[in-house]
């Protein structure tokens, strides 16, 4: 199991044990944590699921591609650590991650 934080822009953390393999928006969903709807499914064609990563982490994740990068474009308060969850899958690579939700998601 990987273990992620995801924390609220207003401070709430969710500490989750994830499986392997499930892209990290599924398991936000699946979790009840606020500030990730989806509302795409997972496709990277809305912005629901925006959060930001720290940098040390950035080099763990596969790099965001063009659909992804296209998208994030879109939404409010895109930084150099935004990502769509749903494009981060679990991996042993990542555990301890933390994805921290931007204020315009609550």
């Amino acid at each position: 199991m990987t273990l992620i934080n995801y924390v609220g822009h207003d401070g709430t953390r969710f500490e989750i044990e994830v499986t392997p393999g499930l892209n990290l928006m599924e398991v936000a969903i699946s979790n009840g944590v606020r500030g990730i709807d989806g509302d795409c499914g997972g496709n990277a064609a809305c912005a629901t699921c925006h959060v930001y990563v720290a940098p040390e982490w950035a080099a763990k994740l596969t790099p965001a591609n063009d659909a992804e990068l296209a998208m994030l474009e879109l939404t409010d308060g895109i930084d150099s650590t935004s990502r769509l969850a749903c494009q981060i899958v679990a991996s042993d690579a990542i555990n301890g991650l933390t994805l921290q939700m931007p204020a315009s998601q609550h």
